[in-house]
């Protein structure tokens, strides 16, 4: 659910774009948002995927059922999309379009910094 969303109860157009980022992020780690605790500090697989962002290692992430059968530069591009959507702040995630367009490779897929994740 979009912090604006549960801590407000606004509902943006941006609302959308932050469940899909969560949702990637499921996919890629194959963990729960909400039921996966790697570490005491980190209360949702989004919070381990920031401190894993600051280590520089965010392909920890990755479904280790996976074993090397994937693309590191489309995990590492769908990584980074999952965490440039999942931005506290609506204004500062990605259109909805924007995110199609990444994900067809018609627009570059920016790494995020710890500085603009919120």
């Amino acid at each position: 659910m979009a912090p604006e969303y549960a801590m407000r109860g606004y509902l943006t157009d941006k609302a959308d774009v932050y469940s899909f980022g969560i949702v990637a992020l499921e996919i890629v780690s194959g963990k729960s948002n909400t039921n996966y605790r790697p570490k005491q500090e980190c209360v949702y697989l989004l919070d381990w995927a920031y401190v894993l962002l600051e280590q520089g290692n965010l392909m920890e992430l990755v479904d280790p059922s996976l074993g090397s059968n994937y693309s590191e530069e489309e995990v590492m591009n769908m990584l980074n999309l999952a965490l440039l959507c999942t931005n506290r702040s609506p204004t500062l995630r990605p259109c909805m379009s924007s995110v199609v367009s990444m994900l067809e490779g018609k627009i570059a897929v920016q790494a995020p910094t710890i500085s603009s994740i919120g």
